[in-house]
């Protein structure tokens, strides 16, 4: 009569077998769903450090803007022209104080922009001391230029004015008088698809003060 192989301990190699290979099943599975945990928890802080730093450059954006100053950093050749707000949809220059651990103190000509970037466009900001500045001459050096944000789908900046009547226009993408302010600035962008995040419009006053050459009915370009 036949006789079945049977290990020491009583079962037999085929049971032995299918124990090492539910064994080995069970840890693949173990281990997919640690790595799948490890990899949702990076995502998820990957997703709040995006968060914060939106929220971040906002305030930035706030504080900067809120307090621009009715400074001009440029003058005609006659002197009878100066510029103190340039700004388009894509890119403004003014001054404006900076926070006092950024700074030395005293004005600054500040500039943000929309440019290319590697995965979309990002939003860049410079800095030069007002005291000494020349338009013509400017260069920016590196360690006074900061990109903001990375990775926007599309954006714009947009500045809002009086009209004849002393009511506010609509908002406009061109700023036509560089010798005035506007009264409020607009960004609009729309960050990259993967990063799920939203970017509310911001729409920024500007303070005003007894000195303030804001603008009048010619600020904006018609």
């Amino acid at each position: 009569m036949p006789r079945t192989f049977q290990a020491a301990g009583g079962f037999t190699l085929l049971e032995m077998l299918l124990v090492v290979i539910l064994l080995a099943i069970l840890l693949a599975g173990a281990y997919g769903g640690i790595s799948a945990s490890v990899r949702g928890m990076h995502s998820g802080e990957a997703a709040i450090e995006r968060v914060d730093k939106v929220r971040t450059v906002q305030e930035f954006l706030r504080h900067q803007i809120s307090r621009i100053l009715p400074f001009p950093y440029a003058h005609s050749k006659d002197g009878t022209q100066v510029e103190m707000f340039r700004g388009d949809g894509k890119s403004m220059r003014f001054v404006a104080p900076m926070p006092g651990y950024l700074s030395r103190g005293g004005a600054y000509v500040q500039t943000l922009a929309l440019v290319p970037g590697d995965d979309g466009m990002q939003l860049v900001f410079t800095s030069t001391l007002l005291n000494g500045f020349n338009l013509d001459k400017s260069k920016t050096s590196e360690e006074s230029t900061v990109v903001l944000l990375e990775h926007i789908r599309e954006g714009g900046f947009s500045y809002r004015a009086l009209n004849e009547r002393g009511e506010l226009m609509n908002w406009n993408p061109n700023w036509k008088d560089s010798s005035t302010t506007p009264l409020m600035v607009a960004i609009d962008l729309r960050l990259a698809a993967g990063g799920r995040i939203e970017w509310p419009r911001m729409a920024i006053p500007l303070m005003m003060d007894s000195g303030a050459r804001r603008s009048g009915p010619t600020g904006l370009s018609r």
